[in-house]
């Protein structure tokens, strides 16, 4: 998923109205989960109850009063979870299929990692190592790491410039100058929505942010990609953070968010646009 040109390279302060509206309101309803739509006045009504000052609500932005552009935004994150990120992502038994499918079709030489869990949930890592096994093909004779041990440093002149907090699950071509990175977030065999997936999302804003403020100040960006999938772990329990994510893709902080099977089909195309 790309952002929407409609909401991107907006100010700060429209995403500060964003995150207060998403608390207030709720992110789904409570008697049916589904998804909450927004209205303008609504909105306006919220921010107004945390005695805070709304007549700046209708100040346009792009043309539009500020209070129903949040509302045709986060309208839009409803419908594109629901449209586009539900029907894509997958249980365990559907990535593990997917998964020994490549694996017996590319016979691959990458590195396919397991789960950190232990006993009967231990496995491979599905959707680790589908990312790994299509990266290998579409790049083909081009190295990548697979397996990152280290961390991201950016240099200038042979000299550290920024190193970030972090190890990725992957890195092109190397962790020294990257040209992109990624991160995975599979959750498959959950029974609870846990801190773990909740610190993930953190994680991923506060590598977005670090990259943010590479380009900003250095002038250099690096490709930034966030692959999720369970469906139980995501859907059923965990929307307000596929809201996050919506979030950070169209604040700059990811450059595309994969969600699911979308993997299968976009994730090679995102490979061979990279310079070799």
């Amino acid at each position: 998923m790309k952002p929407s040109e409609n909401f991107v390279q907006l100010p700060p302060d429209f995403w500060a109205h964003v995150r207060l509206a998403s608390e207030d309101l709720g992110y789904s309803s409570r008697n049916t989960k589904a998804l909450r739509r927004y209205e303008s006045e609504e909105i306006e009504r919220c921010l107004g109850a945390r005695h805070l000052d709304t007549r700046h609500l209708a100040k346009p932005i792009r043309g539009t009063p500020l209070k129903e552009l949040l509302a045709q935004y986060l309208n839009h994150r409803a419908r594109v979870l629901e449209h586009t990120v539900e029907p894509n992502l997958m249980t365990r038994e559907q990535a593990q299929a997917e998964f020994e499918r490549l694996r017996k079709t590319l016979q691959p030489k990458c590195h396919l990692p397991l789960n950190k869990q232990k006993g009967e949930k231990r496995h491979f890592a599905y959707l680790s190592g589908i990312v790994n096994m299509l990266t290998e093909a579409s790049l083909r004779n081009v190295s990548f790491d697979d397996n990152p041990g280290q961390l991201t440093v950016v240099t200038r002149n042979g000299k550290p410039l920024r190193t970030l907090s972090r190890r990725m699950d992957g890195v092109y071509p190397l962790t020294t100058n990257p040209i992109a990175l990624w991160e995975v977030k599979e959750y498959y065999g959950t029974t609870t929505f846990g801190s773990r997936v909740a610190d993930g999302i953190y994680e991923s804003m506060l590598d977005g942010m670090e990259l943010a403020e590479l380009q900003e100040y250095e002038g250099i960006h690096i490709r930034h990609y966030l692959i999720v999938d369970d469906h139980f772990t995501w859907w059923t329990k965990g929307k307000s953070y596929l809201c996050r994510i919506v979030d950070m893709l169209h604040m700059g902080l990811i450059d595309e968010a994969l969600f699911g099977r979308e993997v299968l089909k976009r994730w090679p195309s995102i490979v061979k646009g990279w310079p070799k």
